[in-house]
């Protein structure tokens, strides 16, 4: 089984995306660390490279050892990925990896902004986790404090709604819910609430 799971930044697919994944001993694939991987390699290059070239070149060159390092975590990279994230050859280069993780047994959570559209659409599940920006803010802010970092609250809320807007309207896989998507809204429910709520909408499909 493929389970996909699309939702915009801090919706909570990663935890649950993990979850799910331990729960059916299923393998599980951040796709946002792809993206971001590129995207570090852009700003190690430099504000003097050519960042679309750069960002193509790492993108083709794709090693997955890199995915563990926590550098990928942090909020340059993550800015600087939804820019790489809408290069179409980026995108491409990405891609054959995405299908064949989730191509392979026993079976695969991919969580990302285009899973259910474009990466699986075969997937016998698809998840689309939303929750409002000020939530979605509110948790990335918590998540920094978590880790010791500074949290300035109004500063995150206006780069989620600059991505959302940015991964919305980008002309290659344009971030939307798949049409056979299950939406599901987090914004009042916690990690079990949204766990137990994807559990559920997975037995009922398995019916």
């Amino acid at each position: 089984m493929i389970i996909a799971i699309d939702g915009p930044a801090a919706s909570g697919k990663g935890t649950l995306g993990r979850r799910l994944a331990a729960q059916f001993g299923y393998r599980h694939l951040d796709t946002g660390l792809l993206y971001r991987a590129v995207a570090k390699a852009v700003l190690d290059a430099g504000k003097d490279a050519d960042e679309r070239a750069t960002a193509i070149r790492a993108a083709r060159a794709f090693d997955p050892a890199c995915l563990g390092d926590p550098a990928l975590k942090s909020d340059p990279v993550g800015n600087m990925a939804s820019v790489v994230s809408a290069i179409p050859e980026v995108r491409a280069a990405l891609i054959e990896f995405q299908r064949s993780f989730a191509a392979a047994p026993p079976g695969a959570v991919l969580d990302g902004r285009d899973i259910g559209t474009v990466i699986a659409p075969q997937a016998e599940v698809k998840i689309f986790l939303t929750a409002s920006p000020e939530e979605r803010a509110r948790r990335r802010a918590r998540e920094l404090e978590n880790r010791g970092e500074a949290a300035d609250y109004d500063a995150i809320l206006a780069d989620i709604r600059s991505r959302d807007a940015r991964d919305a309207s980008r002309a290659v896989a344009p971030f939307k819910p798949a049409d056979d998507a299950h939406v599901l809204d987090t914004t009042q429910l916690d990690a079990d609430g949204a766990f137990a709520a994807a559990l559920a909408l997975i037995e009922r499909n398995k019916r």
